[in-house]
């Protein structure tokens, strides 16, 4: 059986048995259990003190033996002896007549007298331990026992303090002091147990090994206890009532203390009850707290140094750890702390009150912050280390008000402090200072603080600046802006959160004035008035007027474009203008106004022309936002203006445009048309604004398409689709191309946008067509005049024609001659020719195709069969013509130069055995071009004759000195051998005529 004993868990069954039956039966002394004072309300009383122990009554021998000294019960048992053996002797000599007789009956009285005196004798230490007892009985408090006393005892009696019945009454004297000090049921430990347990089994004299058996029989007793209920129910019951605080676990503690360090073998609490060193630690630990915890009720918000002090000591003596101790003094700081925090905010929301005790509740914050200074102040005292752990500031972290469910509590103290300090009409330091404190005890954030703080404070900022503005001490103060430093600074509040109050108050007052819809002159002397006082800058009253003036404003024009192209009448222009002058905006700020809402209703007609299913009804929706744009938009324009001006007939889009796109305006057809001439302006009336533009709503690419959608629709006319899939295009008007010209004001296209788009279309159309003529790529005289008509057909300039022919026959050409470079068909004298024809050949043949090319043209010059290599034409001359890498193109000689000379050595010799004498010189001649390339070593060759026969052949070919010399080398042929080759050179010809006239 392994009974939990030591930590108090709903899983596990404690040791400890409820109090009252073990109680009931065992003795205890009357012990006074002084209390403390402090503790009076929260303790339970005392139980009633235990009954006297009844004296004990000396029986028999033992009444004699009381009445005996040792010395005398030692003469008394001589006697008893003596005399026992006499009368034997006496009576054996008389009954037996012999002398054998008579010894024989002294031997048995005597022996009979020796019992008799060892019985006499044997009684002292139980007559000893009867008075023992008798004598700590008349004690009311067995703590007053003395050792002399109970020495002196055993000592009137003779006997041993080790003598086994001595021994067991002063045990057992022990066993229920140390009972009876214990605290009974739920009740806690007081501090002085310890005390008075090791004091008394000093005055006993009882040595540790027998007082810690005692100890671990009253653990039995305690065990035992537990095994004795044996009805579930009450087992139940007996759990659900038990105190905390287990008994065995108080024995536990207490019995440690005890004896300190030879506590660990003197009470085998493991061996003995199969508990774990966890649950000793446990047992120790969760005594110490609760008897430390006791001792700091007695600790309140007047804590001097005296008793930090002592709680210290306290700890020492529970053998408490500093970090426990720490804890349990700051949560011990903090509850002390949350009563004042209880009671001011239950003043605060009290019902019963007409108006809440602010101050009442500030004045419980100020002895919070009291409390808290006097913590502080111990903190930092030079004696800091011998006062109780965890002296500091309070938090309340981990208690009642340290989550977030009474956050809304605290902000409402923090908000009445706040309230009460500037209760004066100023923020004082030290106020400033306990603001802070009081912030970190609550845990509130700096955000959360400072806008508790900041919405007080800007109340009453804006009560003492309404005070000083009705008083005139503002107005006539001069320096306003010092007049408001100086204001801020009595309340510590931000200037910069002053400003913005300022402005707030400069909007109301604006949104005042403008509730009838436009700002008179009293209205804005008002407000110039304030905003002088309040030192409010342009820029803020610009952007106060643009926002509340302008969102009038703005309500005004969407109303005005919403009545649409005819209901835009007199009466909305009247209305209009009002708003533009009354609201007293400036001319940018309304047209800006008036352009985010009309480009909202553009925006809508390019998405609704962008969702058409063709071309035509694209047009048709473009056509309805040029209406909008000219009789609507244009009007409220000149109405926000103020002014009705005739808008000049020159189109703006030709503003910016460079003189030679003013040559393209009167070349390109379409370019000509959207110029608008007197008759078709006459016709259609002024045409519309260009103020308010898509140009910064839509990217260039989007403006242009729309630009090019309704180009196309002015080209090709209304297309209108009839029955069995035909089309009728109906006739097209040169109106359309003015209305055109307003479109690209609209979409804000500049000149050269327009020209570029109208050009495009213009290059399109030529290409499409001079693509069908250049098919083959061949320009004849023909196609150039057929080229130039179509050029002036479509209205393209000259310089755009001749770059479309030029694009056209160049890719033409480049297909045909990289075709020719992959088919091997083009040499470099060629490529010259067409470089000396300005043929772009980096654009036509690509950079891999040109390497190709270099490296088929070296290998030609090593196949040549010349033997010349010129440098400066390889390395040079070719890789300039081909603009390829020079340093690559020599890296590409070098590796054929390699490769090549030992094949041309064997395609040599191959040659002379086909008696090719021809062919022989030539593959010398290759040979020693790689030579001039990359110099070679000495060949080597299984045959030295047919290298002589080479060198032979070569030697009549009539070369050159330089080249047989080198050859000579090459082939490893020295002078002598040489000189022999040259004298029979003829011999050798002839032979080999001879044998080739026999070979055929």
């Amino acid at each position: 059986m392994n009974p939990s004993t030591l930590t108090p868990s709903h899983t596990q069954r404690p040791l400890l048995l409820p109090s009252s039956p073990f109680h009931s039966r065992r003795r205890r002394f009357r012990v006074s259990l002084p209390r403390c004072s402090s503790d009076a309300a929260s303790v339970p009383p005392p139980p009633p003190p235990p009954p006297h122990r009844a004296p004990k009554d000396l029986q028999g021998i033992q009444v004699l033996v009381d009445k005996l000294s040792p010395p005398a019960r030692l003469a008394t048992s001589a006697v008893l002896v003596a005399g026992a053996v006499a009368a034997g002797y006496g009576l054996g000599s008389r009954f037996g007549a012999s002398r054998y007789a008579a010894i024989g009956g002294a031997v048995a009285l005597g022996a009979a007298g020796g019992a008799a005196a060892f019985a006499l004798n044997a009684a002292a230490p139980q007559v000893a331990a009867v008075n023992l007892h008798n004598y700590v009985a008349a004690f009311d408090d067995p703590a007053k026992l003395k050792k002399e006393e109970i020495e002196a005892i055993a000592t009137k009696y003779g006997v041993n303090k080790q003598d086994e019945a001595f021994k067991a009454e002063i045990c057992d004297i022990y066993s229920e002091f140390v009972t009876s000090v214990l605290p009974p049921g739920g009740e806690e430990l007081k501090g002085d147990e310890v005390d008075r347990i090791v004091s008394f089994k000093n005055s006993l004299g009882i040595d540790d090994p027998d007082a810690a058996a005692m100890h671990m029989e009253i653990g039995r007793k305690f065990f035992r206890q537990r095994l004795e209920v044996g009805d579930r129910d009450a087992d139940v019951e007996q759990r659900r009532v038990k105190s905390p605080v287990q008994a065995f676990q108080k024995l536990i503690y207490v019995s440690n203390l005890v004896f300190g360090d030879a506590s660990s073998f003197l009470l085998p609490w493991k061996r003995v009850f199969k508990v774990t060193d966890s649950q000793i630690e446990v047992a120790v630990r969760d005594n110490a707290q609760r008897l430390y915890a006791s001792k700091l009720k007695s600790v309140g918000r007047d804590i001097n140094a005296e008793q930090l002090v002592a709680l210290r000591e306290t700890q020492r003596l529970c053998h408490l750890s500093d970090e426990l101790a720490e804890n349990l003094f700051r949560e011990h700081a903090r509850k002390l702390v949350e009563e004042n925090i209880s009671v001011a905010i239950g003043i605060l929301k009290s019902r019963g009150r007409a108006v809440p005790g602010v101050s009442e509740a500030v004045a419980e914050l100020d002895r919070v912050l009291a409390f808290n200074n006097l913590l502080i102040s111990f903190k930092n005292h030079p004696d800091v280390d011998r006062f109780a752990r965890g002296v500091g500031p309070v938090s309340l972290v981990g208690g009642e008000y340290g989550g977030d469910r009474k956050i809304e509590d605290l902000k409402l103290l923090y908000r009445a402090y706040v309230t009460d300090s500037l209760s004066g009409g100023r923020m004082e330091d030290n106020k400033l200072a306990a603001l802070n404190q009081l912030r970190n005890i609550f845990g509130l954030g700096k955000r959360e603080a400072e806008a508790i703080s900041l919405e007080v404070t800007s109340k009453v900022y804006r009560k003492r600046l309404a005070q000083a503005a009705s008083e005139g001490e503002l107005e006539m103060a001069d320096s306003k802006a010092a007049f408001l430093q100086n204001l801020c600074d009595e309340l510590h509040f931000d200037p910069q959160k002053a400003g913005e109050l300022h402005e707030e108050i400069y909007r109301q007052k604006l949104q005042k004035c403008v509730a009838a819809g436009e700002l008179n002159d009293e209205d804005v002397a008002a407000l110039l008035r304030l905003r002088v006082m309040l030192c409010i800058p342009q820029p803020i009253v610009e952007a106060a007027h643009s926002d509340i003036c302008g969102s009038l404003f703005e309500k005004i024009v969407k109303e005005a474009i919403a009545s649409g192209v005819d209901g835009y009448d007199a009466e909305i222009q009247k209305s209009v203008r009002k708003a533009a002058h009354g609201l007293r905006l400036t001319r940018e700020i309304a047209m800006s106004i008036a352009s985010k809402a009309v480009r909202k209703i553009f925006i809508n007609y390019i998405k609704r022309a962008r969702a058409a299913g063709n071309r035509t009804e694209s047009a048709k929706e473009l056509k309805k936002m040029i209406a909008f744009n000219t009789l609507v938009v244009t009007k409220l324009v000149e109405d926000i203006k103020g002014e009705s001006t005739d808008v000049s007939t020159e189109e703006p889009v030709k503003e910016d445009v460079t003189q030679s796109e003013d040559e393209e305006w009167d070349s390109i057809q379409t370019l000509k048309k959207i110029r608008p001439n007197k008759e078709l302006m006459e016709k259609l009336g002024k045409p519309g604004q260009t103020e308010i533009t898509l140009k910064d709503d839509l990217p260039e690419r989007d403006r242009t398409d729309l630009y090019k959608t309704y180009l196309l629709f002015c080209l090709t006319g209304e297309v209108t689709r009839v029955p069995f899939g035909a089309q009728i295009t109906t006739k097209k008007d040169d109106s359309e191309y003015l209305l055109l010209n307003q479109l690209g004001g609209i979409l804000g296209l500049s000149g050269k946008e327009i020209v570029e788009v109208h050009r495009g279309l213009a290059e399109q159309a030529f290409r499409q067509q001079a693509e069908v003529i250049l098919a083959d790529g061949q320009l004849t005289k023909a196609r150039v005049e057929q080229l130039g008509n179509l050029q002036k057909q479509v209205g393209l300039p000259q310089e755009y024609a001749q770059k479309i022919i030029k694009s056209i026959t160049t890719t033409k050409m480049a297909a045909a001659i990289e075709t020719a470079v992959t088919q091997g068909r083009l040499n470099m004298k060629q490529i010259r020719e067409l470089k000396e024809a300005d043929v772009d050949l980096d654009s036509m043949v690509s950079e891999n195709l040109r390497e190709t090319l270099f490296k088929k043209t070296v290998d030609d010059i090593f196949s040549s069969g010349t033997g010349e290599f010129d440098d400066e034409e390889v390395y040079e001359k070719i890789p300039s013509d081909l603009n390829i890498n020079k340093e690559k193109a020599r890296g590409v000689v070098h590796e054929l130069a390699k490769s090549r000379l030992s094949n041309s050595l064997v395609q040599a010799v191959s040659l002379l055995r086909q008696r090719n004498r021809q062919g022989v010189v030539s593959s010398l001649n290759d040979l020693l071009a790689c030579d001039k390339a990359v110099p070679s070593q000495t060949v080597s060759w299984e045959v030295p004759e047919e290298l002589a026969d080479l060198y032979s052949i070569y030697l009549k070919s009539d070369p050159t000195p330089e080249n047989l010399s080198r050859l000579q080398y090459l082939l490893g042929i020295n002078d002598s051998t040489a000189a022999a080759l040259r004298e029979r050179g003829d011999r050798l010809l002839d032979a080999t005529a001879e044998e080739e006239k026999f070979v055929f």
